[in-house]
This record gives structure tokens, sequence and C-alpha cells, in this order.
């Protein structure tokens, strides 16, 4: 899931150097932060936050392959 959100966050930036992507696993929920420069959080959330929910809908998706809830904190 770390490296689903890396790659995703990558493409949306400007400055993909700067992200940083860290995974608490729990017994049946992991916490995935996402932590971007001051300039790009605008880019992750996106209008209305669409771009933050499509994130999340994909990363639901994912989880829900491997039978493990995911939830993205998106970090400025």
């Amino acid at each position: 899931m770390k490296d689903l959100i890396t790659r995703i966050a990558q493409a949306l930036v400007d400055h993909p150097e700067q992200i940083v992507v860290t995974e608490v696993e729990g017994s049946q929920i992991s916490v995935i932060e996402l932590k971007v420069a001051k300039e790009d959080i605008g880019k992750i959330i996106g209008k209305q936050g669409r771009t933050a929910r499509a994130i999340r809908t994909i990363l639901g998706a994912a989880s829900a392959k491997v039978k493990n809830r995911a939830v993205l904190e998106i970090i400025g």
C-alpha cells in the first residue's frame, strides 16, 4: 500500500523528492500518512477534495483485496 500511495503522489506533485509515506500497521487497520511539501498540498487534495477522495477510493479497493482496511492521512 505504501508503494501505491508513493507512486500516485509522485505523479501529482512538483517536488516528488519531498514525499514521505509512513505506514502504521495494526491487526485490522493500517494508517498511511502522506507528507508532501506545503506548496504541493493543494495538488494532492484537489478541488473540493476530489483528488484526495479518488486516492482514498483506490486505496480502499487495494486494501480490500488483501483483506485489510487502510486509512490515508494527508499531512502538509
